[in-house]
């Protein structure tokens, strides 16, 4: 792969990060770009009026958003490549402020997914995420993002805590509360802060959902700068290869869709995640705006093909032996391609092929998973979005290593592979010949 291109795409990828501390400004970003390369938006709570060989998008909740194109009134299915933009990280609880000893503030806060505690610890730390203010008529949201070091959760000094490195077990509750301020004469500092932040007085603000995120910016590094590192990786980096080759895409027979979810990381189990309607009701909005009945719209779902893409477990250098033993994905050596017999990942036989044509069409390089026999590995959405849509599906994912750190690594030149067998799914059709047989056309 030709280093300027790698280059370009990371810079354009840390861009994306350092940009989106949260699934609230993910979605908000990649909204962005889709207004950029002149997509129209959509209201869930309007007309869809769709025309053939243009382009849309919608967003629930403003924390998922789904685009897609429409090649011509008569397509055969839908070309789908599904991800998340959650990570793990720390709710700001109501009534946030907590005094100690008269001298100190620090914030009541949450654990929001599964993170890596320990990492969160002795950094710069900021506040993001959306306020709901009050208006004359109703109510309204604006996002706000303190773009300075606000705060730090402060470890104990050794002497105070010896065990800290025989595995020490951290209490959110007690270990995990950020320091905020020193305490004054002032009342409800931290509101007031985020209400200047949002432009309305504090009274006017009636709720809120907001979270802490590491303050620390994308980088590369390693001896060639073969690596790269930040924050919410797991699943932004996905997200943004899947829109990057939604946009590169030029779609002929099948309906491209690039699909983000939130709320990945706690289940999904929300309107705006994977388990909710918001697939199955665009899909369903689509086919009723073409013309077409309910029997075609589910002929067209057995001529269809969801990628699920989630970030994958790379072999970790001090610990290989946690990583399968012939099923084993390395940094910088490209798509992986999930394999699990219980289901947590969906790829069979037949997904697990036409995944294998996509990469080869794209020319990029492509890698298995499966988890040790003797550990549970995690769940992502491919499984989960198949009660609400089902249809052909392969779990993939980019090889990264701590996931659900505040800090991850990956590879510097696998978001460039994703982006390229984004643009080839995105660009192809599949149609279903028999159960178990199907024509691939690649434009």
């Amino acid at each position: 792969m030709e280093q300027d291109h790698t280059e370009s795409v990371n810079k354009d990828l840390f861009s994306f990060l350092d940009n989106s501390p949260n699934a609230f400004w993910a979605v908000k970003n990649m909204c962005s770009i889709l207004d950029q390369a002149g997509l129209a938006r959509l209201s869930e709570g309007a007309k869809w009026n769709l025309e053939a060989g243009r382009g849309y998008y919608v967003t629930r909740n403003d924390s998922a958003v789904i685009a897609f194109r429409i090649p011509k009134a008569d397509y055969t299915g839908f070309q789908i490549m599904a991800s998340h933009c959650d990570s793990p990280m720390f709710k700001i609880k109501a009534n946030a402020e907590i005094a100690v000893d008269s001298q100190y503030v620090k914030l009541n806060v949450e654990k929001y997914g599964g993170m890596i505690c320990a990492p969160w610890l002795d950094r710069p730390l900021s506040v993001a995420g959306r306020v709901i203010v009050r208006t004359e008529d109703g109510i309204e949201t604006r996002l706000i993002n303190i773009d300075r070091d606000l705060c730090i959760i402060p470890n104990m000094a050794i002497h105070m805590n010896r065990e800290v490195n025989d595995g020490y077990k951290f209490n959110a509750q007690a270990d995990m509360l950020p320091l905020f301020c020193e305490k004054g004469d002032e009342t409800d500092a931290f509101m007031k802060l985020i209400a200047s932040e949002a432009g309305v007085p504090a009274e006017d603000i009636l709720d809120t959902d907001l979270f802490l995120y590491n303050r620390m910016k994308a980088s590369v590094f390693g001896l060639n700068n073969e690596f790269i590192a930040s924050g919410r990786l797991d699943d932004l980096q996905c997200a943004f290869a899947s829109l990057q080759g939604f946009i590169q895409a030029s779609p002929v027979d099948s309906v491209a869709v690039h699909c983000v979810f939130d709320n990945e990381e706690v289940g999904s189990g929300s309107k705006q995640g994977a388990a909710g309607t918001f697939l199955k009701d665009t899909l369903h909005r689509i086919s009723a705006a073409m013309g077409k009945t309910d029997e075609e719209y589910m002929m067209g779902l057995a001529s269809s093909f969801l990628v699920s893409a989630d970030n994958a477990h790379a072999v970790h250098p001090n610990h290989a032996e946690k990583s399968d033993p012939t099923n084993r994905a390395y940094l910088n050596k490209g798509i992986v391609i999930k394999y699990s017999a219980n289901q947590k990942y969906t790829t069979d036989a037949v997904s697990g092929a036409v995944m294998r044509s996509i990469c080869e069409r794209a020319g990029v390089p492509y890698q298995t998973f499966t988890n040790r026999s003797d550990m549970i590995g995690g769940s992502t959405l491919g499984n989960i979005s198949q009660s609400q849509v089902s249809l052909n599906t392969v779990d993939i994912g980019l090889p990264q290593l701590a996931m659900h750190s505040p800090y991850e690594t990956a590879g510097a030149n696998d978001t460039a592979y994703l982006i390229r067998a984004a643009k080839v799914l995105f660009s192809s059709s599949i149609e279903a010949a028999g159960d178990g047989s199907y024509k691939l056309r690649f434009s």
